[in-house]
């Protein structure tokens, strides 16, 4: 499954680094992403001449800490759960260092940090038509994943990030739920898809969600103090009615994240 179809979805992520070449190796090895540009102080990976992940270096910037508004992580969509299964047994030989692993209903998910600490997701969508939705909300949990079977569903080895690869969501760390949904929702337009005990998830287009926000680290957190590492910028791709209801080509969120807006391709 991808999100092209939906009005609103996630182009690309833009982080702060400090070492620009260390973490970059990292996620052309760990994701199989290619390096489409780099001069030293900017590098953008991707697929063919799709931009999914830049990196902005500066070495001066203030190290974020995990209990601030930001970043909570970067969620990798792949085309298929036999993709997942063939990362996740190439993760497992690589010895990355994975965190954890969650069966949503929705999607089945493994979880990983960069060498700076920012928060990685790579899942695989199951078939819309599987999704239960309760009261106008679509039913995800945070259940324990069957690895073994995940990893069985593959059907060749890992080689790289597949071509039809996107980035399905972007998680956020914020202040406040509430304020968080009156901007992703109220402001930016994404549907509130479901509420958590501690976060709200936002889609578009019926999508699970292309946003999500917590506070399970960062309850009552201020302002981002910036320059920081972590997160820089996310760019939301919207199609004409999207831009021509938002009129603006940047937002920032009560926390100081800044969203970039840019026309979807026709």
């Amino acid at each position: 499954m991808t999100t092209a179809s939906a009005p609103m979805e996630i182009g690309r992520v833009a982080l702060t680094v400090h070492d620009i070449g260390r973490v970059g190796s990292f996620y052309q090895k760990a994701l199989g992403l290619d390096e489409i540009s780099a001069d030293g102080e900017v590098t953008r990976l991707g697929i063919g001449p799709r931009v999914l992940l830049e990196l902005r270096q500066d070495k001066a910037a203030r190290r974020r800490d995990a209990s601030e508004a930001g970043l909570f992580h970067t969620a990798f969509l792949l085309p298929s759960r036999q993709d997942l299964g063939a990362w996740l047994l190439y993760a497992a030989n690589s010895g990355l260092p994975l965190e954890g692993a969650s069966d949503h209903l929705v999607s089945e998910a493994i979880y990983l940090s960069d060498p700076e600490g920012n928060g990685i997701e790579v899942y695989s969508d199951r078939p819309r038509d599987t999704w239960t939705i309760r009261n106008g909300s679509i039913h995800m949990t945070s259940d324990g994943l069957d690895l073994n079977n995940l990893v069985a569903s593959a059907t060749g080895p890992w080689k790289a990030a597949p071509a039809a690869t996107v980035v399905g969501h972007v998680h956020l760390q914020v202040g406040a739920v509430p304020e968080a949904e009156a901007f992703y929702s109220g402001k930016l337009g994404f549907d509130v898809t479901t509420h958590y005990p501690g976060a709200a998830f936002y889609g578009s287009g019926g999508y699970h969600h292309h946003l999500a926000t917590n506070v399970w680290n960062s309850r009552g957190a201020g302002l981002r103090r910036m320059p920081s590492t972590g997160l820089a910028d996310v760019e939301i791709l919207a199609d004409a009615a999207s831009m021509a209801r938002l009129e603006t080509l940047a937002l920032q969120d009560p926390w100081g994240t800044q969203i970039s807006l840019k026309a979807k391709a026709v």
